[in-house]
């Protein structure tokens, strides 16, 4: 199987990543790739100030560090009720544990009006980040990133218990 191309836009204010917007671009006519793709303006003009790259993906992603250890989880879920601050905290300490992994500073979080809540936690051995939505759904997602194994499926239903979550997914990676 050859590589895969996608598209990935350069950095806008207030964005939360943005691969549709190449489709935006294509579907416009614009040519796919190089430095004439962009995302549109409010007018749907072509913006020149934010110029979507195109990337060559591989169908497996090769190993450069096959001697360091990396174990990657994201969990995605549905949650019943809001999320709040004091219950990302309690998480993501509890996850700590869960894994069993040395919590270097507390848990942080911050409210965007816009986006919701985000967290993290540092771990010796890296650290997970939490993310909360209200609009225009109740959604959660969480990225686990460590140089240290953690039981995954304890992770999962850990998560699934912590906020009732009526919907769970999760990929290891």
């Amino acid at each position: 199987m050859g590589p895969l191309s996608t598209a990935v836009t350069s950095p806008t204010p207030g964005s939360c990543g943005a691969s549709s917007l190449a489709a935006v671009g294509l579907a416009q006519g614009l040519p796919r790739g190089g430095p004439n793709l962009y995302q549109p303006d409010a007018a749907g003009a072509p913006d020149p100030s934010r110029r979507v790259y195109r990337q060559t993906l591989l169908p497996e992603m090769p190993d450069l560090a096959p001697t360091i250890l990396r174990q990657r989880l994201v969990i995605e879920g549905t949650s019943r009720t809001t999320i709040s601050d004091a219950q990302i905290r309690g998480y993501l300490a509890r996850l700590s544990d869960v894994c069993d992994m040395r919590l270097l500073i507390e848990p942080v979080t911050h409210r965007s009006d816009q986006f919701g809540w985000a967290g993290w936690v540092h771990w010796e051995t890296s650290g997970a980040h939490f993310y909360a939505w209200e609009q225009p759904l109740l959604f959660f997602s969480v990225d686990i990133y460590t140089c240290k194994a953690f039981d995954a499926a304890r992770a999962i239903e850990f998560t699934r218990q912590y906020f009732d979550a009526p919907v769970i997914a999760a990929k290891e990676f």
